[in-house]
C-alpha cells in the first residue's frame, strides 16, 4: 500500500482482517467439534473445510497488501 488513497483503505482492511481471522478460528473450532462427532455430517463437514480454505486465501492477500515485500 503506497499511494495515498491505499492508505485511506488500510484502517477498512486491517477491520476486515481481523474479522476474517476470527471467523477462521471460529471454523476451525467448529470443523473440529464436527469431526469429533461420529455421526457428522459430511457434506458439512466438507463445506466448512472449503470456506476455512478460502478464508486463509483471503488473509493472505489482505496481509500482503498491508505489509508488501519491497525488494531493496
Amino acid at each position: 500500500m503506497s499511494e495515498a488513497g491505499d492508505e485511506a483503505l488500510r484502517p477498512q482492511m486491517e477491520q476486515r482482517l481481523r474479522e476474517m481471522q476470527l471467523e477462521h478460528r471460529d471454523l476451525d473450532i467448529a470443523i473440529h467439534r464436527l469431526a469429533d462427532d461420529p455421526l457428522h455430517n459430511q457434506l458439512q463437514l466438507r463445506r466448512l473445510k472449503k470456506r476455512k480454505l478460502l478464508l486463509k486465501d483471503q488473509i493472505s492477500w489482505i496481509e500482503r497488501q498491508l505489509d508488501p515485500d519491497i525488494l531493496a
